[in-house]
């Protein structure tokens, strides 16, 4: 699976809504738009802010495109504001949903503030709320390309978002999403615990864990089920291509593709957290090392919740 589909697999699940810092440039997207679509999602159980984003962006360029309708006025199709509203469309949310305070009085589809928050309830109403994320695009303008122009988007501003995340630290983890903070979190909590071969840990009745036991629970924790050996889960994916930067949550593994005898979970900052060998407790590491037999990496945390299954 490519990087792009496996951020979009990942809006479908646990919301990236609090990882982000808008200080720091999120790729094309300005701070104070940033901090609106992070601001209204939440307000739709399960939509992720970068599918606001990219609607903001498809739409009108996060309101810096200079065309009608955009600031004033509206388009030949009547829509108007940086989400591109048309008056009944958006009169219907107003009478659905109370816009929070912080935008017009009374709301404006040219309000930056009311418009983002009007379409994460518009969204919400669509087909969010059950599961349906491309339902729930498909009704803001009805057409497949639209989708997955959407879509794609959406993908971009997640990698940019995410590929700095990670701090190496499990006093203050960072993640990508609630599906790697939760694995990494009980990773985290298994630290000391001794490395026993075959072991699934003290919810098992084992007193360690071995490399992919630990790797196997800490998912386990998450609700992805993961294969019960390093290699298994190496071969289960999905792979993170060859020169793509890691994001917290993710599997590293030793060995050769064909014979891999490690794995442990990246934190970010060059560090991962494993079940090293006999003698060695679980702990943080240095995920490369001189001399090491890095294999690669396999994300899943940005697996489909809907209609797929995880590895």
């Amino acid at each position: 699976m490519l990087l792009a589909q496996a951020m979009v697999d990942a809006l479908f699940g646990p919301s990236s809504n609090t990882t982000v810092d808008c200080a720091a440039p999120v790729a094309d997207i300005p701070p104070d738009y940033c901090r609106l679509y992070l601001a209204a999602a939440p307000h739709c159980p399960g939509l992720d802010w970068t599918v606001l984003a990219a609607i903001g962006k498809i739409e009108s360029d996060h309101g810096r495109l200079q065309a009608p309708g955009v600031h004033d006025g509206e388009n030949s199709a009547g829509a108007a504001g940086p989400m591109q509203f048309l008056t009944p469309t958006f009169h219907g949310v107003l009478a659905a949903h109370r816009i929070p305070p912080g935008g017009a009085t009374p709301p404006s589809r040219y309000n930056p503030h009311d418009a983002i928050h009007a379409a994460a309830f518009l969204l919400c109403d669509e087909g969010v709320r059950q599961g349906d994320l491309r339902a729930a695009i498909y009704a803001y303008n009805n057409a497949d390309w639209y989708v997955d122009l959407v879509l794609d988007q959406a993908a971009k501003y997640a990698e940019a978002a995410v590929t700095s995340v990670g701090n190496g630290d499990c006093n203050a983890i960072q993640a990508p999403n609630a599906v790697a903070l939760t694995a990494i979190n009980y990773a985290c909590g298994q630290r000391g615990l001794p490395y026993v071969w075959g072991g699934n840990g003290p919810d098992s009745g084992h007193a360690g864990f071995d490399c992919s036991g630990l790797t196997k629970a800490a998912y386990a924790a998450a609700g992805v089920t993961l294969p019960r050996t390093a290699q298994t889960q190496f071969d289960a994916g999905p792979r993170v291509p060859a020169g793509q930067p890691l994001l917290p949550g993710d599997l590293v593994f030793y060995g050769t593709p064909d014979n891999i005898h490690h794995v442990g979970l990246y934190l970010g900052a060059g560090l991962m957290i494993n079940a090293p060998t006999f003698g060695q407790p679980v702990q943080i590491d240095n995920h490369r090392y001189s001399g090491d037999d890095y294999a690669g990496a396999t994300r899943p945390a940005f697996v489909s919740v809907t209609g797929g299954s995880r590895p």
